[in-house]
């Protein structure tokens, strides 16, 4: 891991960090004032209905916020943030450790001198006020502290368009390219989708699972998505000559392959639009990412993207030419 790649990790985990310690110094210090089953969870009135030992709580504490610190540490580094992607996660992290770890903490304090069947007073609700009242604080320190990681650098080096590849055309020849991206979920979220608008439309009514039916539908011409690359630009297509997505030459300011992180970098799969970039993410793996004029990425996912990429650099040089 290089040096910045360790400070932004560590900026990213350190409010859960930070929870995690106060959460254990208070666990320690308030353990011999605690009944043998802590009453961990509430009903909306506030009355206990669940119940842990100390040790499983402490476990369950300690593991939620280290979970939670690993995760932020892996987007941190491997998610490409950049400008106000890279402030909102780290300030999400902040309000997010701040909010969990109150209300841990406060779980913990209810119990404090109870008997055995929970808190007589239950949990005050406005404990869950204050935790996002915590939350609220936290998000703008951290938004802050962001400022204080470093940027990750820009995959295309110094961002020139000389640095990227081409494709030799002759003068008048045409070129175009394709490829189809299977997307092995698009299936099975077709069937979920249709299964459950049959169970909404026996259950409620068949007006309410329609919906259910119009998305499946729309993920099905989605199965076997298609790449085009021709004078028009970058073309993604399903089964069906519409949706479409397309993004012009006019629009493009040059083309790379490159690996992409679906969940870190577009937090998902299919059509992902974040702050910075969009695209149609099938899987993690190697894409055709085009920067755009406005400053933002499109990205898909597809199999043999070098040679997509110089064909698009190829026909930008010829539009600017004006052949």
């Amino acid at each position: 891991m290089t040096s910045k790649n360790l400070g932004r990790a560590t900026l990213a985990a350190l409010p859960f960090v930070l929870a995690l310690l106060v959460d254990l110094v208070v666990h320690l210090t308030v353990q011999d004032r605690l009944p043998d089953r802590l009453a961990v969870h509430f009903d909306a009135g506030g009355s206990a209905d669940r119940y842990l030992g100390f040790t499983a709580y402490l476990l369950y504490s300690l593991g939620a916020l280290l979970v939670l610190g690993v995760l932020w540490a892996v987007f941190a580094v491997n998610g490409k943030l950049r400008g106000g992607g890279r402030s909102r996660l780290i300030g999400g992290g902040f309000a997010l450790a701040a909010f969990l770890g109150y209300l841990l903490i406060a779980v913990l304090l209810v119990n404090v001198d109870a008997p055995e069947g929970g808190p007589t007073d239950g949990f005050p609700l406005w404990q869950v006020a204050v935790a996002v009242g915590a939350g609220a604080a936290a998000w703008p320190i951290g938004a802050l502290l962001s400022r204080l990681a470093p940027a990750p650098e820009s995959p295309d080096g110094d961002g020139g368009g000389a640095s990227r590849e081409r494709i030799a055309l002759a003068d008048g020849e045409v070129a175009s390219w394709a490829r189809g991206i299977g997307a092995w979920w698009a299936p099975l979220a077709v069937l979920a989708l249709l299964a459950s608008a049959v169970a909404v439309g026996r259950e409620v009514s068949w007006f309410a699972g329609a919906p259910l039916v119009v998305l499946a539908l729309v993920i099905g011409t989605f199965c076997r998505p298609h790449v085009t690359v021709d004078r028009r630009g970058l073309t993604v297509s399903g089964l069906l000559p519409k949706p479409r997505v397309r993004v012009e030459l006019e629009r493009m300011t040059g083309a790379d392959s490159r690996r992409v992180n679906a969940l870190s970098e577009y937090g998902g799969w299919g059509y992902r639009i974040r702050p910075d970039r969009s695209g149609v993410i099938t899987r993690s793996g190697e894409a055709i990412v085009v920067s755009l004029t406005s400053g933002r990425e499109f990205a898909v996912t597809v199999d043999d993207s070098a040679t997509g990429a110089a064909l698009l650099n190829t026909l930008l040089d010829q539009q600017r030419a004006g052949r």
